[in-house]
């Protein structure tokens, strides 16, 4: 049985993510840092893999940093869009490991307003459907979504589902979408894409 990132979101907030992050250990977070990770893949998490596998990227997920009453938090779409603590998201990943990418410094200063933004969408669903709509949100469109809120402008470069490697996940597209149909041409903002934006600097681990 194909089984949804819905059933992980369960499995994970089931979960105690005690202690400090490891091999994280060394990330100095600065507030609207975007954090980059791969999810935990049991073997039957189909959707992790078609994430990763279609986009050829270790990027599953992804949130943004911010401060609230002193302790570091992230914004992030998984199951409903929540707030995490940051070191609760860092033991999450696959080896307890993140990929932090900063904002130009000229932008900065439109955090606070994309965070605003994000945050009207706290409590909606995950969408494994990947859509830009309203009514569910997944990760990388959270920040996509705050970002252009806040600024007009959009982060990262949308792509097609058909432009990705789909083709070794097309049971896994249809069983989300249903028996033959394949979207191919929904666009939609990968983890991945959403990296490659220009105006982003991968800051830990440093290259």
């Amino acid at each position: 049985m194909i089984r949804l990132l819905s059933i992980l979101a369960c499995m994970l907030a089931s979960c105690g993510f005690a202690g400090k992050p490891g091999s994280s250990a060394g990330y100095q977070p600065v507030e609207g840092d975007i954090l980059f990770q791969s999810l935990p893949n049991p073997a039957g998490l189909d959707l992790i893999d078609a994430i990763e596998g279609s986009t050829g990227s270790p990027y599953s997920h992804c949130g943004m940093v911010f401060q609230e009453s002193g302790e570091w938090r992230v914004i992030e779409a998984i199951g409903p869009v929540k707030i995490t603590p940051l070191d609760d998201f860092i033991a999450r990943g696959r080896g307890k490991q993140v990929w932090a990418y900063r904002l130009d410094d000229a932008l900065r200063k439109d955090v606070p307003a994309a965070l605003t933004a994000m945050k009207k969408d706290l409590g909606k669903h995950y969408d494994p459907r990947y859509r830009f709509d309203d009514h569910a949100i997944y990760c990388s469109e959270l920040i996509w979504r705050g970002w252009k809120a806040a600024t007009g402008s959009e982060l990262g470069t949308t792509v097609t589902l058909g432009s990705l490697n789909w083709q070794p996940y097309q049971a896994v597209i249809e069983a989300i979408e249903g028996p033959g149909n394949l979207p191919l041409d929904r666009k939609m903002i990968t983890p991945r894409d959403l990296a490659k934006a220009k105006e982003l600097t991968r800051v830990f681990p440093t290259i």
